[in-house]
């Protein structure tokens, strides 16, 4: 049986692509199926996998079409709705096995994502065309950002235990894979619902002691409110955790951040890029910044403009601000559409004059780069290189010689 998978938005939708394929193949129905793992940040984003499903439909009329993902689990009737829909699974049933077997289910399954009290280890062994791999280690999320829909798609944070993500790590190292990124919806709330309550340090620590094998450890985004001591203590001390930290930052101005329900004012996030360069030099940031959020000035948005000069952001990424049925901030006087647009196109071209600066500074400088596909990978710092002559799944050091636009040239 044939399994293939559309997978939009963040990083934990793609490590669940992959624990659902092993899932669809391993329950070897006949037919074969098409999964569209959707994502519910932007209405674009919905846009965007309905457009596919139907895509999906002309290009593959034998396939069993199952749509998932936070979209499905949060309006699942919209998608049954759709004539090319089979089936609609809600987040948990997702990565159940018995979702796979061919055993007759509702069309439409989707139960309350808030009752789910556990997130367990799914183990997976590949994921394609990568030679990075995504380890899930916390799911849902307990804080309620007024502009965020995701706790109603992924329901309330819960983690992995430590063994479950080592033991997910040491088969992912012992496939191949040199580089592993922990990932999840709120990854630094890791650990307040097991027992002792480990902190994400104290996962990371762990984690690098018991799979020595293991070359890099990246972390997907952090939110700077609460980057416990031991995190703090592994990222001076652990040459092996990558020094690139993605910073959940939304926004630069101190109102608007108390209006998005936020948990830190600029002057926090000022303070974790200042203290994680006095303990890494070499670290660089990355940040996710709203453009347009309901009530933002242009005042308040020059706040978040300069933001990307004054904590030195190379890595970014901009959301124009899509209003979500169900949100407090839905509620609040919005933002005219050509206003979001526009500063969210000059946020991005200072994010994209950032980065050219930055890979220019790198030029003459040494990098380890993990090579990922067709002779290109990404260094330390996540810069992205070509290395002529590299094999893929290799970590080489090499000396960058240029910059050819968006990409390092190394010998």
């Amino acid at each position: 049986m044939s399994v293939d998978l559309i997978t939009f938005g963040c990083r934990l939708n793609t490590y669940e692509s992959e624990a659902m394929r092993r899932l669809a193949t391993e329950g070897a129905t006949d037919q074969p199926v098409v999964i569209i793992n959707t994502c519910a940040v932007t209405a674009e984003a919905e846009r965007q996998a309905r457009q596919a499903i139907r895509r999906a439909r002309r290009e593959r009329p034998d396939a069993r079409i199952v749509v998932t993902g936070c979209a499905a689990q949060i309006n699942p009737d919209r998608f049954a709705e759709m004539a090319e829909v089979d089936q609609v699974l809600g987040n948990h049933e997702k990565l159940l096995a018995e979702s796979w077997t061919g055993t007759p289910t509702p069309r439409i399954h989707v139960t309350d994502i808030m009752t789910v009290r556990e997130t367990a280890a799914h183990l997976v062994d590949h994921f394609d065309g990568r030679a990075r791999a995504f380890v899930q280690v916390q799911q849902g999320c307990d804080h309620r950002c007024t502009f965020c829909v995701i706790p109603l798609g992924r329901g309330n944070s819960r983690s992995v235990p430590v063994g479950g993500v080592v033991e997910q790590v040491r088969r992912l190292v012992a496939n191949g894979y040199r580089e592993v990124v922990l990932t999840g919806v709120d990854i630094t709330s890791y650990g307040s619902d097991l027992p002792g309550q480990p902190r994400l340090g104290n996962l990371v620590r762990r984690l690098l002691a018991l799979v020595p094998e293991l070359p890099r450890l990246r972390l997907s985004s952090l939110d700077p409110a609460e980057i416990d001591e031991e995190l703090w203590q592994a990222l001076a001390e652990e040459p092996r955790l990558m020094p690139h930290w993605h910073l959940s930052l939304q926004a630069g101005a101190d109102l608007i951040l108390k209006r998005m329900k936020r948990r830190h004012l600029r002057a926090d996030a000022v303070r974790v890029a200042e203290r994680a360069r006095s303990l890494r030099p070499d670290i660089v940031f990355g940040a996710d910044i709203i453009a347009g959020f309901p009530t933002e000035t242009e005042a308040l948005f020059a706040d978040s403009l300069s933001l990307v000069a004054e904590l030195g952001l190379v890595h970014l990424h901009v959301f124009p601000y899509s209003p979500r049925p169900g949100t407090p901030a839905a509620k609040m006087p919005q933002v005219a559409g050509g206003a979001v647009k526009e500063r969210a196109a000059r946020l991005r071209a200072a994010g994209a004059a950032a980065f050219q600066r930055f890979l220019d500074g790198e030029v003459g400088r040494s990098a380890t780069v993990l090579v990922e596909r067709e002779h290109t990978g990404h260094s330390e710092r996540f810069a992205p290189v070509i290395i002529t002559g590299a094999m893929e799944g290799e970590v080489r050091t090499v000396r960058i010689t240029a910059r050819s636009g968006d990409q390092l040239l190394a010998a």
